[in-house]
């Protein structure tokens, strides 16, 4: 995108986001939105996501559930789903580059990003009398 068009709106998601410890959905970033004094749309919101996707100022997660959600963090990391809780953490390991060329190597493929998606089950949920 050539130039940015940082809206008062896109400017308060974006910064909303920028600020999560987790990885919110949209219906989650609106109610923190309404928390914090905002009154956007839904439309508003959706469109202000997007963009900011598009911009490469957020990151979009399809972790495999129903609802995106959405990552202030947009250098290369992977993240961690507890199967129980829906939890999502950083993984900030890269995937060792033996395996990339292997890949490479067996698909043909030049590879310029790869998404990996870890699952398993959290500490909380193993331990929940902890």
């Amino acid at each position: 995108m050539s130039r940015l068009n940082l809206t008062t709106q896109r400017k308060a998601i974006l910064d909303l986001i920028q600020s999560c410890e987790d990885h919110p959905t949209a219906a989650e970033i609106m109610e923190r939105l309404r928390m914090n004094g905002h009154q956007f749309a839904y439309g508003t919101v959706y469109n202000s996501l997007r963009y900011l996707t598009d911009a490469g100022l957020i990151r979009e997660l399809k972790l495999g559930e129903t609802a995106s959600r959405y990552d202030g963090r947009t250098e290369d990391h992977y993240h961690i789903v507890c199967k129980k809780c829906g939890r999502v953490d950083e993984v900030l390991s890269a995937p060792p580059a033996e395996w990339i060329r292997e890949v490479a190597a067996k698909t043909n493929y030049d590879v310029h990003h790869s998404q990996v998606v870890f699952e398993g089950v959290c500490y909380s949920c193993k331990h929940p009398n902890a």
